[in-house]
């Protein structure tokens, strides 16, 4: 018998539809547990994006408040260029932190359209003689609380704290997306076997009329794609909700100093997201296969 597409499709509809509520349970353990995966993923990107800044030897940078008088910068200025302790530093002003604001944000022009250049603050980004972090750390202590002065970041806490909060974040995905593939490969194992056995009259009644092994199994392997894949759309959604919502929400202009370039560019959603389908069809195949191997009697 040759597989006709209109019976592969009814009787795959036909399963799912039989075992609703499991079929179900199964999709949405699917969708969450690709949704912890792939958020995993986001998160490690978003740190690598954050961290990048500090490439070049830059240990810490003085943020300068937006509205700092010629004198409080010409102040700070001075006290960096006399400094036998600062080896480089560049001054980035308002229109030049507005531009690295635009290409951070550059997937989301409508944060881009209520940010002007005028409420950015401009910085002091500086590279010490001697990186040791006591050294690094007396040298920046040297610019807190001074006139004109924002905030002084350095690059050793911002990249911890940044860490701290990426590791806490990502194990709980890890761990919880590893727990619930393995849910969701069984869960699709037991409906695969239980429309198996609500049909195995039928099944023995292909089998006498000639039909071949791929007859009866495509279907039943065609239900596990379908979880898996209706699963992988599910935590498509969620992923793009954590980057809207929290990834983007953690680099909103508040936390600019300390969480800039925490973000995720589309390149590397779309790559999670691929690697998020390629995984609902790896689980979809380990289940409907094994189902299939040792249940199915053809």
């Amino acid at each position: 018998m040759a597989l006709s597409p209109r019976y592969v499709l009814r009787e795959t509809g036909q399963n799912l539809w039989r075992n609703v509520l499991s079929s179900a349970a199964a999709i949405i353990t699917i969708g969450v547990s690709l949704w912890l995966f792939g958020g995993f993923f986001l998160f490690n990107y978003a740190v690598d994006n954050a961290t990048a800044r500090w490439e070049g030897g830059i240990e810490f940078v003085v943020w300068m408040q937006p509205e700092a008088t010629a004198e409080q910068d010409a102040n700070i200025r001075n006290s960096i260029e006399g400094s036998p302790a600062v080896k480089e530093w560049a001054y980035v002003d308002q229109n030049q932190a507005y531009e690295e604001f635009r290409e951070i944000f550059s997937d989301t022009p409508e944060l881009i359209e209520v940010v002007s250049p005028d409420v950015l603050p401009p910085s002091y980004r500086i590279v010490p003689e001697n990186p040791d972090a006591d050294v690094v750390a007396e040298l920046s202590d040297q610019f807190v609380g001074r006139p004109g002065v924002e905030e002084v970041v350095s690059a050793d806490q911002t990249i911890r704290d940044i860490q701290r909060l990426a590791d806490k974040v990502t194990r709980v995905f890890l761990v919880g997306s590893v727990i619930l593939l393995t849910a969701a490969t069984l869960l699709i194992l037991t409906n695969i076997v239980s429309a198996i056995r609500s049909r195995g009259a039928e099944i023995e009644i292909m089998k006498v009329v000639g039909a071949t092994n791929w007859f009866i199994r495509v279907p039943f392997m065609l239900e596990g794609l379908v979880q898996a894949v209706l699963g992988a759309m599910g935590a498509w959604v969620g992923l793009r909700i954590l980057d809207d919502t929290v990834i983007r929400g953690l680099s909103e202009p508040d936390s600019l100093q300390l969480m800039q370039g925490f973000r995720v560019d589309q390149g590397e959603f779309y790559s999670t997201s691929l690697l998020v389908l390629a995984i609902a069809i790896v689980v979809s195949g380990i289940g409907s296969a094994v189902a299939v191997a040792r249940y199915l009697d053809v």
